[in-house]
């Protein structure tokens, strides 16, 4: 039991970081174009990202993995391809208030060229908020996946917790360590992920600093 815990860590910990990390790189560069051009690019990148958001995450996810068939690297595809468009508004919100700040105009002045002005003197003012909502991302990766292995849909040679639920959930009342166990660990890394976004966000909120 102990081992089957700490296989299913890995493999939650990995989906949970890797489709965050896919997530994020992709938002991140949508968001940044959409926010420093603006104009008709801004308006065709918005559209192609509500288009994403006006489809339910889990819904999508599933749809993606039974297209594909189950395996970890689908599962981990599907939810960074799902997870993107809220990082995409945020860095395209905070883009679109630092693009008119005086150091940016001071780069575009003495000649920088846009690409090295996104990425090296805007962008960074950005990781922040960005680091947080990655955080948040993190535990709803690793609870969607979980929610996916518990259906059925994860991958069959690997064994997650959610995976552990289910195998638990016939022999619920005869051994319910089984599924209990799994479900506390989900419960207590999603809760860890959690507090510690909360703590990032309160040490580098400026507004809450200074309370």
């Amino acid at each position: 039991m102990v081992v089957g815990l700490l296989y299913g860590a890995r493999v939650s910990l990995t989906v949970g970081l890797v489709a965050t990390f896919g997530a994020v790189l992709f938002g991140v560069i949508i968001g940044a174009v959409a926010g420093y051009a603006r104009g008709w690019v801004d308006d065709c990148l918005m559209r192609f990202t509500e288009i994403f958001q006006t489809i339910p995450t889990f819904i999508f996810v599933i749809v993606l993995i039974v297209i594909l068939q189950p395996s970890l690297a689908t599962m981990i595809g599907a939810i960074a391809i799902a997870s993107w468009p809220p990082v995409a508004r945020l860095v395209r919100g905070e883009f679109l208030t630092l693009s008119g700040r005086e150091f940016v105009a001071s780069c575009r002045l003495i000649g920088l060229s846009p690409v090295r002005i996104i990425f090296m003197e805007i962008l960074p003012n950005c990781l922040p908020s960005i680091i947080v909502i990655g955080s948040v991302m993190v535990a709803t990766a690793v609870l969607t996946e979980a929610g996916l292995a518990f259906l059925g849909l994860g991958d069959p040679n690997v064994m997650s917790w959610g995976a552990m639920v289910a195998v638990g959930r016939p022999v619920i009342r005869s051994a319910a360590y089984l599924s209990i166990l799994p479900g506390l660990c989900i419960l207590s890394v999603v809760m860890a992920i959690n507090f510690v976004s909360e703590a990032f966000n309160d040490s580098m909120n400026p507004r809450l600093r200074a309370k």
